[in-house]
């Protein structure tokens, strides 16, 4: 059986605009396209986008599921560190520039150091590094 690459994550918005810029000017993508209803970023590894709603739905002739309103949460993003002082430090950076504090980085029982941030969707994302052994 042959298997699928993974090539893209993208992740759907109400306000693309709104969107972006937190990815930009918060998280620190650089926008490769920027177009009214999608954004792309340069990324090494997943290319990483975002798409209005209404260009999905109109994309696949009126799919119901993009005309009706998200509730929760649709997608986590997990942002590795190279150290757990890298991630406390982001963190706090991404915290101060607009990034929903959801829960400051902790030690985690799986050998991780992880905080949880929100975006303006509603998105909670991770952002972590391995601890050292």
């Amino acid at each position: 059986m042959k298997t699928v690459k993974l090539e893209g994550l993208t992740l759907l918005a109400d306000d693309v605009a709104r969107l972006a810029r937190f990815y930009q000017e918060v998280l620190g993508f650089t926008i490769l396209v920027e177009e009214e209803h999608y954004v792309e970023f340069s990324n090494s590894g997943v290319r990483l986008a975002i798409c209005s709603k209404s260009l999905m739905e109109e994309n696949t002739n009126g799919y119901f599921s993009f005309r009706e309103s998200r509730k929760g949460q649709a997608i986590e993003l997990n942002f590795q560190c190279d150290s757990p002082e890298q991630v406390y430090a982001l963190y706090d950076e991404f915290v101060s520039k607009g990034a929903i504090d959801v829960t400051a980085p902790q030690i985690k029982s799986w050998g991780h150091t992880t905080g949880f941030f929100g975006d303006p969707e509603g998105n909670i994302h991770s952002i972590f590094a391995v601890n050292p052994a």
